[in-house]
């Protein structure tokens, strides 16, 4: 995952690049069951729909100069407040370069606080500010909202087939730690829900 920081991205240099377009379109071991237009219509699909489920968040990512990275880094804070620098690694599988540029730009534009661990002080915990907690609502309403929609039309039947299957689309080895995270994320909500109508509402 990287750093998105503009609309527009110059192409890689590459041999697969450089090589002549034939026009016969893409063939990946051409009868094979894996590459069937079956599964290919389903890696396009998935393409597409990533592609407008960010773009809602881009546009407004975009007027603050952020892009994905600032966008995962505000969400994952929000939903899981005191996380370590340590654990938002893992999450985010960035660069420790990539991940201190985005937390510097956040801290320093007052999104995002850090700070010291009290059993341990080398570690760096992470909070949003009022600022940040307004920012993340804002992403999460766009976010929440496309996929509500979705939902809605295929009705709840199939809504434990589609959370079966993205699941599985996770890696074995995480699947464990990332279904422990998002329970625990769920826990969270429940306070930032809370501390989002304290600061709206003051009660």
């Amino acid at each position: 995952m990287t750093d998105i920081n503009s609309k527009t991205r110059a192409a890689p240099s590459g041999d697969d690049l450089d090589a002549p377009d034939d026009g016969s379109g893409l063939s990946l071991h051409a009868g094979s069951a894996v590459t069937s237009p079956e599964m290919l219509k389903f890696v396009e699909l998935l393409f597409f729909a990533y592609r407008d489920f960010t773009g809602d968040a881009d546009e407004l990512l975009w007027d603050l100069g952020y892009g994905r990275a600032h966008h995962r880094v505000i969400h994952f804070v929000a939903r899981h407040p005191g996380l370590r620098v340590a654990d938002l690694l893992e999450i985010l599988r960035i660069t420790k370069q990539s991940l201190a540029r985005v937390l510097k730009q956040l801290i320093d534009e007052g999104y995002v606080l850090q700070k010291s661990g009290t059993a341990d002080r080398r570690e760096r915990h992470l909070y949003l500010t009022q600022k940040g907690r307004n920012l993340a609502a804002k992403l999460t309403s766009l976010q929440c909202a496309r996929v509500a929609a979705s939902l809605e039309s295929i009705g709840p039947g199939g809504r434990q087939a589609i959370e079966k299957f993205l699941v599985a689309m996770i890696s074995d080895t995480d699947q464990a730690t990332i279904t422990a995270l998002l329970e625990d994320g769920d826990h969270n909500s429940d306070e930032f829900s809370r501390q989002r109508s304290h600061d709206k509402y003051g009660t």
